[in-house]
């Protein structure tokens, strides 16, 4: 999705960029991004020199690299690269590349604002992290589930901090696996770790753990809640970071813990994606009352309508209103506030609330073509596929990126004052 942060607001459409035809010298282009504020599309150049290169706005990065991939926009703008130069491979940034180099690269953060970027990297055959072309000072046999704090300033991941045999199992199950912040693992092994989450104030770090080969708990700071469980989903910090809830198993059910101990009271079939409102005094969760049928339920009471799947959903900024994507008999829909919209698609994306809360959108697949909705009515564009969209902030407009053939269009729309 596009952020709508310092962007040209005015209504009207105009072509960004034409990828139709490669251009003198390029075999092809590959699929275009646009920037956040649509106003820039990237896309990979492949050279007929065999080389690689990202084009922008129809102009080629001063520098070719043997390949090229992962191209992404920052939220800050800033357009990134995963590329490979003399057999190594970095991230590069507005077309210049970082100077460290290592075997492999995948899988970059962005903070919320853009201004720090994280990198999962392989070197000597050993893993871990990058940011802001610094890596990790320690790198692991095996590093996975990485993730960035909030203010971009930390990374954590799933470490294996012994060396393990292929028939090591007591080994094994004694734990060699812990969570790493900033390359220095916890005091403590598990048995697995997985689902790394920080504190809003990046502070704290919470995660998923296996204490016993049959037993799981959620950790903070490398200290497991008292009680095991079965299993658990992944845990979240409230906004204020006090406190840390999870789904887990218990009594043949699925609850909702808070600190280790029960908070909602009832147990259901399976409860997960739980969230937090913005102001924290609510919370959602993924929830499937009865075998089979999935709704949402809001400070532990379900909403009534339920669907075959519920998934992608999130809270209005100012926390009052709920929205998420639900399907029914191979159809989609965006339901909210418990009631879904009088119209189904073929796919549904993840919803979006404007920010004063008053409109729902979402990309929406109908014919084979890509399209925005907005309240259950799918906007009038005359062509192309819908690739982003973003409302402005005041709510009353909403950005759109196209691609028509070769053709990448960015609209403006003036928004009604209706209530989806």
């Amino acid at each position: 999705m596009l952020h709508g942060h310092e962007t040209d607001w005015e209504v009207g459409e105009r072509k960004i960029a034409d990828l139709a035809a490669p251009g003198e010298g390029t075999d092809w282009l590959e699929e275009p991004h646009f920037s956040p504020d649509g106003m820039s599309v990237a896309a990979v150049a492949k050279l007929s020199d065999d080389t690689c290169t990202v084009r922008v706005n129809g102009e080629d990065w001063p520098t070719a690299f043997e390949k090229v991939w992962h191209v992404r926009f920052s939220p800050d703008g800033r357009l990134t690269a995963l590329v490979q130069q003399d057999g190594e491979w970095t991230l590069a940034v507005d077309g210049e590349p970082w100077e460290n180099t290592f075997e492999f690269v995948w899988n970059p953060l962005f903070s919320a604002d853009g201004a720090h970027i994280a990198l999962c990297v392989q070197s000597g055959a050993r893993y871990g992290l990058a940011v802001d072309d610094t890596p990790w000072e320690t790198l692991f046999a095996n590093a996975n589930n990485a993730t960035l704090s909030p203010d971009g300033r930390r990374t954590a991941a799933a470490v294996q901090t012994e060396p393990l045999g292929q028939a090591e199992i007591e080994k094994f199950e004694a734990g060699v696996f812990s969570a790493a912040v900033d390359a220095e693992p916890w005091s403590r092994n598990f048995v697995n770790v997985w689902s790394l989450a920080f504190s809003p104030d990046s502070a704290r770090l919470a995660a998923e753990v296996r204490t016993a080969p049959r037993e799981c708990t959620i950790a903070v700071d490398g200290a497991p809640w008292a009680r095991t469980y079965a299993s658990v989903w992944e845990p979240r910090f409230s906004p204020d970071g006090k406190s840390v809830v999870a789904p887990v198993r218990q009594g043949g059910g699925w609850i909702l813990a808070r600190d280790g101990q029960k908070f909602w009271d009832a147990s259901y079939v399976q409860l997960w994606h739980q969230m937090f409102s913005p102001d924290g005094k609510r919370i959602a969760a993924i929830v499937c009352p009865r075998f089979g049928r999935w709704t949402m339920a809001v400070d532990d009471r379900p909403w009534k309508e339920t669907f075959d799947v519920v998934t992608d959903a999130a809270f209005s900024p100012d926390g009052a209103r709920l929205a998420a994507a639900a399907a029914r008999d191979g159809r989609w829909t965006v339901l909210v506030d418990g009631h879904a919209w009088g119209r189904s698609f073929e796919r549904v994306w993840p919803p979006v609330f404007s920010p004063d809360g008053r409109h729902v959108a979402a990309l929406v697949e109908e014919d084979g073509r890509r399209r925005l909705a907005l309240d259950g009515n799918v906007l009038s564009q005359a062509r192309g596929d819908v690739l982003g969209f973003a409302f402005s902030p005041d709510g009353a407009k909403i950005l759109s990126t196209c691609l028509d053939g070769g053709a990448c269009i960015r609209r403006v729309e003036r928004l009604g004052n209706g209530r989806g």
